[in-house]
């Protein structure tokens, strides 16, 4: 009983097949084949791979995927042309333009992703496969990004970083590594102080990061932008508000942000003593124009719209009321940004502060002599010709005054009221009355004199006139023609 017990499993174990050797499967016995059995193979491969792409589950995969591109572009089409309407409303530097247009660019994709997850939903409750619905929701979702974050970005850097990224992610969803790659991320890590810091949660900080300061800045500017388009608000009190809005939402980017890195709010302490400090230090310009800005604001006494005359000359329309500096533009389309502290300490013209009709005084002189009723006819006339004129209102009608009786000439004034658009465009105004005074007083032959002098000499002497000649070569004939003489 012993003896056969013993030879049992000895029989058992010579009698047992070999392990299989997958070394040899995928290298040695690769390389023994024949071209033949290579090509068998290869063939073998092709045919199960297209039975699998004709298989039921891939052609009904392929058909909900053509369904979904269908009714994602027919359910898009009204939304977009909502969109694109608002957008073509607004200038194409306004940030709610970018925000509607880039919008109205993706909303077919994500119509077609809407329908593609519930063609998912649906496969995986009827038991189906829905490999190539995920696949292709997948590359949609990343054109989705891609798309809504580059569209209105100009080519650089970090448009194709936006790109990469989304595609990177992408690809490891679709082949399956996106939990491998996060856990591998997640395991490279260091303590620091007691705190367990990795690669993963370094990068995922940066990125909610990017993405609050982003986000901050494009609600920010979404909130001024529509608070200047609002009838409500005077254009001054809109700019203040977009401005305090744009502000606030921007710290409020940046809590988030450095919270998301891991830096604590208390530490905002330490923030606040050092801009405290630069302000008693470096920053007392910026922090004055910051309070004439708020000054001016609730004051009204300069508004957008308003014409301006600043002391150091600058003359233009005011466009703009920011927290630091006031946009000027001039005439010449010439954009100033002139600091809010210059409004405060200086002298400041408002022209339209109350009422835009002003008056104006064009000098002209005329030659003694001539009859005083033709030159107040003559200056009528040219008022008249002018379109600046303002010729309807009671007590503004047009005049000329006799005002000095000076040395070669009667000097007059004009004198009129112009219309309340003459006040924005003074070199043009006071140029037209010049060229109409001009024309109607060469129209009834009044002379404008030049300058005259009468020399009196009480003594008699012989006075000996030379002519002096500009040119060297005439000075070199001057003698040679007295000598003659």
């Amino acid at each position: 009983m012993q003896d056969t017990s013993q030879d049992t499993p000895q029989t058992e174990t010579q009698d047992a097949p070999p392990p299989p050797q997958v070394a040899d499967e995928n290298g040695e016995e690769l390389a023994n084949q024949t071209p033949q059995e290579i090509f068998f193979d290869l063939r073998d491969w092709a045919i199960d791979t297209w039975d699998q792409l004709l298989s039921l589950s891939t052609i009904w995969q392929i058909l909900a995927v053509i369904a979904a591109i269908c009714l994602g572009w027919i359910a898009s089409r009204r939304p977009q042309k909502s969109l694109e309407a608002r957008r073509d409303k607004r200038d194409s530097t306004d940030i709610i333009y970018r925000i509607y247009n880039a919008l109205a660019g993706v909303m077919w994709p994500v119509c077609i992703v809407v329908f593609l997850w519930i063609a998912v939903l649906i496969f995986g409750a009827a038991g189906l496969p829905d490999d190539i619905l995920r696949i292709v929701a997948s590359l949609t979702n990343a054109a989705i990004i891609v798309r809504l974050l580059t569209k209105n970005m100009a080519e650089g850097p970090l448009r194709t970083l936006i790109a990469l990224t989304a595609w990177g992610l992408a690809a490891l969803y679709i082949l399956k590594l996106l939990d491998p790659v996060t856990n591998a991320l997640d395991s490279a890590a260091l303590s620091v102080g007691g705190t367990r810091i990795s690669v993963l949660q370094v990068i995922t900080s940066i990125i909610l990061a990017i993405g609050a300061l982003w986000i901050g800045r494009i609600a920010g500017d979404a909130a001024q932008s529509q608070l200047k388009s609002s009838d409500r608000l005077t254009p001054s009190m809109s700019g203040l508000l977009g401005q305090v809005a744009k502000i606030g939402l921007m710290i409020l980017a940046v809590i988030v942000a450095l919270g998301s890195v891991g830096i604590p709010i208390t530490a905002f302490a330490v923030l606040a003593s050092a801009i405290g400090v630069g302000i008693g230090f470096g920053l007392q310009s910026i922090f004055s124009n910051f309070i004439s800005g708020i000054i001016i604001l609730f004051e009204k006494s300069i508004k957008v719209g308003d014409f301006i005359e600043l002391q150091s000359g600058v003359r233009g329309q005011v466009r703009e009321i920011n927290i630091r500096s006031t946009l000027v533009t001039t005439n010449d389309s010439v954009d100033i940004l002139v600091p809010n502290e210059e409004f405060i300490k200086a002298q400041v013209i408002n022209w339209t502060l109350r009422d835009p009709r002003r008056r104006l005084r064009v000098p002209f002189g005329v030659a003694y002599g001539v009859d005083k009723t033709i030159v107040r006819k003559a200056g009528l006339e040219a008022a008249a010709a002018v379109e600046w004129t303002d010729m309807d209102t009671k007590g503004h009608e047009p005049q000329v005054w006799l005002i000095e009786f000076g040395d070669s000439s009667l000097n007059f004034e004009l004198v009129v009221w112009l219309k309340e658009g003459a006040v924005k465009r003074p070199a043009r105004v006071e140029a037209d009355y010049n060229w109409e005074l001009h024309t109607a007083l060469a129209k009834y032959d009044l002379e404008i004199p030049f300058p005259q002098r009468d020399i009196n000499i009480r003594q008699p002497a012989e006075l000996t006139v030379r002519m002096a000649e500009g040119s060297k070569k005439d000075e070199k004939k001057k003698p040679a023609k007295k000598a003659k003489e």
